[in-house]
């Protein structure tokens, strides 16, 4: 048999690449797993671009770790977890408000605080569980735990969350850059602010089942942070961040299927943090 002509693959080796990237296809699991990454990553990276241009990322891993006490108390009581996420979230952000409102308190400390405060709640109702073990899909994601029903939660979720940034983008990305005009213009920064934490809010309950409570915010922060790299308009933000989140998210179920040992949450944000490096280590410097 005559050898492969210089620069073509072998047949074998292209065969054999083609299977990997097909095998997995032909499970309903990770066919839904994969649905779930184009509407959850994609809405994160939108939302992230907001976050990271208005130096909110603590704010926002403290929304999506509290949701923690959120999802085990609906589990022990046999409820939605997706209803106990989005509880919890509101609470946090309702909370931070009004402990920033009172006097000698600023906004880093409320954070702080409820964070805290939610976390602890959390671990607390973990204890009352059997077992650690039927929290590991909660704390650090489960492709196989995505169902047809979770598919409809992430669906309506992501809807609902672009539709609100698509009616209000004028306004965020005015209150994003300058405060101060905005309010001189009508914006209303700090409604703005508030309608964005309420956001993120839904976007930690639509990431909760993929990867997990202790790393949804880094698909808000890291995606987008890639974007600010690359991009000069926030429609460019959003457009590299999605990018970053589907190019991490698809490589990061792989490599969660190809190695069972590793999470699909932590699988996620590895693959998507390559092309954050790759990006801050080779992007033009502005």
């Amino acid at each position: 048999m005559a050898p492969s002509p210089p620069g073509m693959p072998a047949p074998a080796t292209t065969t054999a690449m083609l299977d990997l990237l097909l095998q997995p296809l032909a499970e309903p699991f990770f066919v839904r797993a994969l649905l779930a990454i184009v509407l959850s990553g994609t809405t994160c990276a939108c939302l992230g671009a907001y976050v990271v241009l208005r130096r909110m990322a603590f704010v926002s891993t403290a929304l999506t770790h509290s949701i923690l006490p959120g999802v085990v108390g609906a589990l022990l009581l046999g409820l939605s977890p997706y209803l106990g996420a989005l509880v919890a979230a509101l609470l946090t952000a309702t909370g931070a408000a009004w402990l920033a409102s009172r006097k000698g308190t600023s906004e880093d400390s409320a954070v702080g605080v409820m964070l805290s405060v939610m976390f602890a709640g959390g671990i607390a109702l973990m204890q009352q569980a059997n077992s650690w073990r039927d929290f590991a899909g909660l704390l650090f994601g489960s492709v196989v735990s995505v169902g047809r029903e979770d598919l409809i939660v992430i669906g309506v979720t992501a809807a609902l969350v672009l539709f609100g940034l698509r009616v209000l983008h004028k306004e965020l990305e005015l209150a994003s850059f300058d405060e101060e005009y905005a309010a001189l213009l009508g914006a209303r920064p700090a409604l703005m602010r508030a309608v964005l934490l309420v956001l993120v809010a839904l976007g930690a309950v639509a990431c909760v089942r993929l990867v997990g409570a202790l790393l949804t915010t880094a698909l808000f922060v890291i995606p987008a942070a890639t974007g600010v790299l690359l991009g000069r308009t926030v429609p460019q933000v959003m457009a590299w961040g999605a990018g970053c989140a589907l190019l991490g998210g698809f490589g990061g179920l792989y490599l969660s299927y190809y190695a069972p040992a590793v999470p699909s949450g932590a699988g996620i944000v590895l693959c998507c943090a390559l092309p954050y490096l790759a990006a801050r280590l080779f992007a033009p410097r502005r």
